[in-house]
């Protein structure tokens, strides 16, 4: 299927998980990774992830149904209305900002977590003393995977 608004996810990276939409972090970085996965062009990105599902989760969004959305071609104001209006979890602009800002802080939580964020850190970038969040490693991975040097 051919999305004219689909990125090219072996040639760049998505957004960073901090770019927002609506005030949700992160929800522009699972739509490029759902149209970029209906049009082919998803790379090593997979859709519905793990830090995908924590947004889907905290809506009340079925992916399968997000996906469905993206096919239409829809841009992203009117995903986000789709969103909006058809979210399980009607969330305020407090409660999305509060979401996002401790999205953007959460820290690995359990030893598998810890050693699976570890085990990526020390390949990309073993000397950054800097990363510490998700957000961090999925922006450092994003950098050096299309050719940054760390």
């Amino acid at each position: 299927m051919a999305l004219n608004n689909a990125p090219d996810l072996t040639q760049q990276p998505p957004r960073s998980p901090r770019v927002r939409l609506g005030g949700f972090a992160i929800l522009p970085r699972v739509l490029d990774k759902g149209r970029a996965l209906l049009a082919g062009k998803n790379g090593e990105y997979n859709y519905a992830c793990p830090s995908d599902q924590r947004f889907l989760d905290f809506v009340g969004i079925d992916p399968e149904a997000l996906k469905k959305q993206l096919a239409s071609g829809a841009g992203d104001g009117e995903i986000l209305d789709w969103i909006q209006k058809n979210a399980n979890m009607k969330r305020s602009d407090s409660e999305i900002a509060a979401w996002s800002a401790y999205s953007e802080q959460r820290v690995p939580s359990d030893t598998e977590s810890r050693e699976f964020f570890q085990g990526i850190h020390a390949k990309v970038a073993p000397k950054r003393e800097d990363i510490a969040t998700w957000f961090d490693l999925l922006d450092l991975d994003d950098y050096t995977s299309f050719g940054g040097k760390a």
